[in-house]
């Protein structure tokens, strides 16, 4: 019981000293946008597209289906609700097909060049061919490569900020703690020989 005490007197006063000394939010959003500006190679990121697709699954007719989906579509049919309705691909085909956004060398290499030689949101590929069967792919839109905006990773810096403030104010009071601690020598060895 006693330990158990001491353990929530000593978090309590270690949360009490960190209360103290963690900066106000303006100070904190300050500090992230130093580290922002600092390390920009870690906020870069390349190309990205997102794309929605209709995958079939190999079977005796799925190329002659995707061409006749294909069709269907460049008619004017609703992407989003053929990908519901055909789509092999049951994670994304709850979304309408909708893959997110991804860069490049993420998708099978077949699958990765026909998105990427896409330009124009709303474009349709082919019938593209890979290993999981026929896919009808739908370009959305398209991220340049680039700096991540700062909003994107404040929040990430804060809490990386705060928590290196938290570490330094523990550290600092754990070497102040034991500066100050003494080594009862006759205790330990009395504490030996009843181990003994």
């Amino acid at each position: 019981l006693r330990i158990a005490r001491e353990r929530v007197l000593s978090d309590a006063w270690l949360a009490k000293l960190e209360a103290e000394k963690i900066p106000a939010p303006q100070a904190l959003d300050s500090m992230a946008m130093s580290i922002y500006r600092a390390n920009p190679k870690r906020f870069t990121v390349p190309e990205q597209v997102r794309a929605r697709h209709i995958l079939l699954r190999p079977a005796d007719d799925a190329q002659s289906m995707a061409e006749k989906l294909l069709t269907e579509l460049k008619g004017g049919a609703d992407f989003v609700a053929m990908a519901q309705k055909y789509s092999a691909d049951t994670s994304s085909a709850a979304k309408g097909g909708d893959l997110g956004f991804f860069g490049r060398d993420r998708m099978v290499p077949e699958f990765d060049k026909a998105v990427f030689s896409l330009t124009t949101p709303g474009e349709l590929s082919g019938v593209v061919k890979t290993e999981f069967g026929f896919h009808i792919i739908k370009l959305e839109e398209v991220r340049p490569a680039g700096l991540r905006p700062f909003e994107e990773v404040r929040d990430t810096l804060r809490r990386e900020t705060t928590t290196k403030i938290t570490n330094d104010i523990r550290m600092r009071e754990h070497a102040r703690v034991l500066n100050q601690a003494t080594v009862d020598k006759a205790a330990i060895e009395a504490y030996s020989a009843a181990v003994q």
